[in-house]
C-alpha cells in the first residue's frame, strides 16, 4: 500500500510539474510582485521607515518571502480546481492508484514551484544588498519554516479548491493572506503601530514567523517566536489537512 501511494504520488508530481514548465508565467507572475514590492519599500519608501536598521533589505526579505508563498498557493488551487471541473478526478479513481495521491500530487508541486520563487527573491535581495552571516543550521531552519509555511497554507488552498463554485472563488481566498504581512512587524517595527492594530499584529502568525526567519538571518536568539511560529504552522497544517481531506471525501463519495 506504501509503496502504491508513493508511486502514485510521484506519477502526480510529474504530471502537475509538467503543468507549471509549460506555464511558466505562473511563477514569473508569483515571483514579480513581491519583488515589485521589495524594490518599492527600500528604494522610494525604506528612507521614511524608522526599522531600527541600517540594512532595510534584511530586515524586509522576511516578510517578502512570505508575500511570494501566499500568492503562489492560489495556483495550486486553480490547478486543483480546473482538474476537479475538467472530470479528470474521475478517470484517476479508475486506476489503481492511491486515491489520497492525487491532493499529494498538487500539494507537492506547490511546494516544488513556491520554493523557485523563493529563491530568485533570495538571489534579487543579495543584488539589493542582502546579507546574512548566518551558518548552515540556520539557513537550514529558515528552510523548515518556509516548508510548513507553504505546506500550511498548500493545505488550505486545497480546501478553497475542493469548496469553490468558480476559478474566480478557488483563488479569492488567497488574497487575504497576502496582504495579511502588511498587519505584521514584517515591514515596520509593531511597536509603531496604534494601539488595535498593534494587538492584532503581534498575535497573528505572521509576525513569530517572520521575527523567528529574521532572528535565525542575523544570528539573534530567536526566544520564543519560534514556538509560536511552529505552533501556527504545525496547529494550522494539521487542521488544513483534516479539513482538506475531509472536503476530498465529500467531493468524490
Amino acid at each position: 500500500m506504501n509503496t502504491s501511494f508513493f508511486n502514485s504520488t510521484r506519477v502526480m508530481v510529474k504530471r502537475s510539474m509538467r503543468h507549471v514548465t509549460r506555464s511558466m508565467d505562473t511563477i514569473i507572475t508569483v515571483t514579480i510582485m513581491p519583488i515589485a514590492f521589495m524594490l518599492l519599500f527600500v528604494y522610494v519608501l525604506g528612507g521614511a521607515i524608522k526599522a531600527g536598521t541600517d540594512n532595510y533589505v534584511n530586515y524586509l526579505l522576511p516578510g517578502i518571502l512570505l508575500i511570494a508563498i501566499s500568492s503562489g498557493i492560489s495556483y495550486t488551487a486553480f490547478r486543483l480546481f480546473n482538474d476537479l471541473k475538467s472530470g479528470i478526478f474521475e478517470r484517476f479513481h479508475s486506476m489503481p492508484i492511491a486515491r489520497s495521491s492525487v491532493l499529494w500530487g498538487h500539494v507537492l508541486t506547490s511546494l516544488v514551484s513556491n520554493a523557485i520563487s523563493v529563491v530568485v527573491i533570495i538571489l534579487v535581495a543579495l543584488v539589493m544588498g542582502f546579507r546574512s552571516s548566518a551558518g548552515v543550521l540556520p539557513w537550514l531552519a529558515v528552510v523548515g519554516i518556509l516548508v510548513l509555511f507553504t505546506m500550511m497554507l498548500t493545505w488550505i488552498a486545497v480546501i478553497a479548491a475542493l469548496s469553490a463554485k468558480s476559478t474566480d472563488g478557488a483563488i479569492a481566498f488567497s488574497y487575504p493572506l497576502i496582504f495579511l504581512p502588511f498587519l505584521s512587524s514584517a515591514f515596520v517595527p509593531t511597536a509603531s503601530m496604534p494601539g488595535p492594530v498593534r494587538v492584532f499584529a503581534e498575535n497573528q502568525p505572521v509576525t513569530s514567523i517572520v521575527n523567528t526567519i529574521r532572528a535565525l538571518f542575523e544570528q539573534r536568539p530567536v526566544g520564543s517566536d519560534i514556538w509560536i511560529a511552529l505552533a501556527w504552522c504545525v496547529g494550522l497544517l494539521l487542521v488544513g489537512y483534516v479539513l482538506a481531506v475531509v472536503a476530498y471525501r465529500r467531493k468524490i463519495a
